[in-house]
């Protein structure tokens, strides 16, 4: 039995839930998507800060010792030498507490997850005509 699991509506909400200085990070995190995925829509998706963009764009959340960024498979791949130092897996990365969070690297992955959804959505269009 699950109980008292909280769900969260708002990125807002997810965020307040952590210390001060994990919410500065959150924010920090949250703005660089923001600016790099202007059109982007903020929403709640498997419990987390989600982006949308033409379907997922990329999620974070915040975990005991790091930040989770989540940019599915392609932007792991697509970025794998420059996420060397970190833990990864196929579509995840974990950002250390305690070490600078790599905010210009984030904004290139999420610029790159916006082509990439884009090049999707054209692609579908071109299949319905």
């Amino acid at each position: 039995m699950e109980g008292n699991k909280i769900t969260f509506k708002t990125i807002d909400d997810y965020i307040l839930q952590f210390s001060l200085e994990v919410q500065e990070n959150l924010e920090t995190v949250r703005n660089v998507i923001k600016e790099s995925a202007p059109d982007a829509v903020e929403k709640i998706s498997y419990q987390m800060p989600t982006f949308y963009f033409h379907g997922n764009l990329v999620h974070f959340a915040a975990h005991k010792k790091h930040i989770g960024f989540y940019p599915t498979s392609s932007g792991i791949a697509a970025f794998k030498h420059e996420l060397s130092e970190y833990k990864s897996s196929k579509g995840a990365v974990q950002f250390p507490f305690g070490k600078p969070i790599p905010y210009e690297l984030i904004s290139e992955i999420v610029k790159f997850r916006v082509a990439e959804n884009i090049k999707k959505a054209e692609a579908k269009l071109k299949k319905k005509k």
